[in-house]
């Protein structure tokens, strides 16, 4: 009874549908958008040859009220048993007739029912593009079927749809229900279908069209999309502006706020728009042309600063500072010149000269300047380690690299060479440094000049700074034969150059002279006085020279006085006597002399006494 009753009822309903709805007229047609649509009908042998005949009807019934064509729909039929055909794909008719033809011909399979294999070649086979199947256009699957599948389909049904498959399912008589379900789309109301017996099929195909072809949701219902309402055949869905994210109701939006992600590149400050972002810069910085770093503002390049020395630019605006040796004055603008030997302890044995921010010490007539700028004396010693670091690079020239390794060897030769005495080391750098011997390694004059005249020429360009911090982090090690601070031997550094340095080497021509280490500079050519004076130490003048030709390097040799007092040379053994022989016979010059000058004054005051005494004389 209660099946009667369901029979019944379906009936009721589907005449309903039948006679509410008006009869189709041959040219409307679906006009909703282009589907790619596959019939897969069972034709398993429970399925009488009249049966098929109707399921036959119902698939041509459809197809008439469907707009066919190769850029609008599209129809492919799979039919199935124990196995499954493909009757024709998606690409095979474009046109109404062909396919109805194509219909008329198909021949039952009559075995078993394999519904899952026929889902699985479906998805894999028939909505392909090589079989018709176009991109972004709807994939729509009806499967009609009669029994109880032989094989699982649960599992295959669920990854087509999972791929954008929609499936309806159609089952007719001894159909079972959870199968059905197990086919189709969600939801279910919407895509389960059963009818009584294969004679009612027909009227299916009514409520299939209304479901394909139907009504535009989006237009003709409150869909409640905040943003964008798209229509698919039979349903809708919400999507979002650019910019914007889906929430989950699936209908309202949210924007995406890319700064809070953290999914920005802006070096300060990162403001958000719905799916973009900008950058912006602290106060005091100002947007580089790539708008996402930034750079602190320089004010003093507006020009309107008036410093009177240098202009520092700060976060809030700028600042007047002077160079060293003056006051800045209340105008916070001038500056006015310091007379150091006035104002500092300036350490000066003799005298102390006073330059525009600095000052330099001078001795008196017969005495020399020793190498800390500011004691006197005539002792002279040979006792010290001494680096020399000579330029190697492609514009010195094969020829003159010669001139410049006799250069070196006329140095040697002007020095006490001994272990105990003066240590020599030498180091070439180009674009690379490298030591070619360290000071611990040759012990004798004539041992490092054989070993000058072997070195090879590099090339390549000129990094003095590299060998200035080379000098200074390597050179004068323990490791490389430097004698211990406590020694009290005095360091030295020769740096030869016949151009401008392709780095900077302000940075370690200081730290050199903070080390300690007296520095020399010797320049040809090219050489740039302002490197040279940076590299030499004070006074500049006494150790820095220059020559414009590499033929003339042997009188610089010839004057370049490498003395050190030996006061500050302690604590060696076989310390020679600075005093026993040159410089004695310096002092015995200067106290002749000073004798002669003295002479001469007394022969003066003689004289004038004369006078005097002769014109007392002349008035008595």
């Amino acid at each position: 009874m209660a099946r009667l009753s369901v029979c019944v009822s379906v009936l009721v309903v589907l005449a309903t549908l039948a006679a509410a709805r008006p009869k189709a007229d041959p040219e409307q047609k679906c006009k909703s958008g282009p589907v790619d649509l596959i019939f897969i009908i069972d034709s398993s042998r429970s399925v009488r040859p009249h049966e098929f005949e109707t399921m036959r009807k119902f698939m041509i019934d459809i197809i008439h009220t469907l707009d066919v064509g190769a850029n609008t729909t599209r129809v492919g039929v799979v039919q199935y048993s124990s196995q499954v055909k493909n009757e024709f794909s998606l690409k095979t008719y474009s046109k109404l007739e062909d396919m109805v033809k194509g219909i008329n011909e198909i021949i039952p399979l009559a075995q078993g029912t394999m519904t899952g294999l026929a889902i699985k070649y479906t998805m894999n086979v028939a909505f392909t593009a090589d079989e018709g199947d176009r991109a972004k256009v709807p994939n729509v699957a009806v499967i009609v079927t009669d029994g109880r599948p032989q094989d699982r389909v649960a599992e295959v049904a669920a990854e087509a749809r999972e791929k954008g498959i929609e499936i309806f399912a159609v089952g007719v008589a001894r159909a079972d229900m959870t199968s059905l379900r197990a086919m189709a789309s969600p939801p279910f109301e919407d895509h389960v279908f059963q009818v009584e017996s294969f004679d009612m099929i027909h009227q299916f195909g009514f409520q299939f069209q209304d479901k394909l072809c139907g009504v535009d949701l989006c237009l003709e219902s409150d869909h409640g999309c905040e943003h964008i309402c798209e229509s698919s055949p039979g349903s809708f869905q919400c999507i979002c502006l650019p910019g914007y994210k889906l929430n989950e109701d699936g209908k309202t939006c949210s924007a995406i706020d890319l700064c809070a992600e953290g999914k920005h590149d802006c070096e300060q400050i990162c403001i958000s728009s719905p799916g973009s972002f900008t950058c912006d810069c602290n106060a005091g910085y100002k947007l580089n042309d790539d708008k996402k770093t930034c750079m602190m503002i320089n004010y003093c390049s507006f020009g309107n600063h008036s410093c009177d020395h240098e202009c520092v630019s700060v976060l809030s605006g700028y600042h007047c500072r002077c160079n060293e040796g003056y006051n800045l004055l209340e105008d916070g603008k001038t500056c006015q010149h310091l007379d150091l030997c006035n104002s500092v302890e300036h350490g000066c044995e003799h005298q102390c000269v006073s330059t525009p921010g600095s000052y330099y010490c001078i001795c008196p007539e017969g005495q020399l300047l020793q190498e800390n700028g500011k004691t006197c004396g005539t002792c002279k010693s040979a006792n010290i380690d001494l680096v020399l670091i000579i330029d190697g690079s492609k514009s010195v020239r094969p020829q003159n690299f010669e001139l410049v390794k006799q250069f070196v060897n006329q140095v040697v030769d002007s020095l006490d060479v001994s272990v105990h005495g003066t240590r020599v080391g030498l180091v070439q750098y180009s674009s690379r440094v490298r030591t070619e011997f360290p000071l611990n390694m040759y012990h004798t004059a004539d041992e490092i000049k054989a070993a000058v005249m072997k070195v090879d020429y590099m090339e390549k360009g000129t990094m003095t700074g590299l060998a200035l911090k080379h000098l200074v982090e390597n050179s004068f090690s323990e490791a490389e034969g430097a004698r211990v601070a406590n020694h009290n031997i005095p360091r030295v550094g020769l740096v030869f150059t016949d151009g401008r340095s392709q780095d900077d080497i302000t940075e370690f021509a200081k730290k050199a002279k903070e080390a300690g280490i007296t520095m020399y500079a010797v320049g040809v050519g090219k050489a740039v006085e302002d490197e040279l004076r940076e590299i030499a130490s004070e006074p500049v003048d006494k150790h820095f020279y220059y020559t414009t030709d590499f033929s003339a390097i042997n009188t610089i040799a010839e004057n370049l006085k490498l003395n050190v007092c030996a006061e500050e040379s302690q604590g060696e053994i076989e310390v020679k006597d600075p005093c026993a022989c040159e410089s004695l016979v310096e002092f015995q010059q200067a106290t002749m002399s000073t004798l002669e000058q003295l002479t001469q004054k007394l022969a003066g005051m003689t004289s004038r006494l004369e006078d005097l005494e002769n014109q007392l004389l002349s008035r008595k």
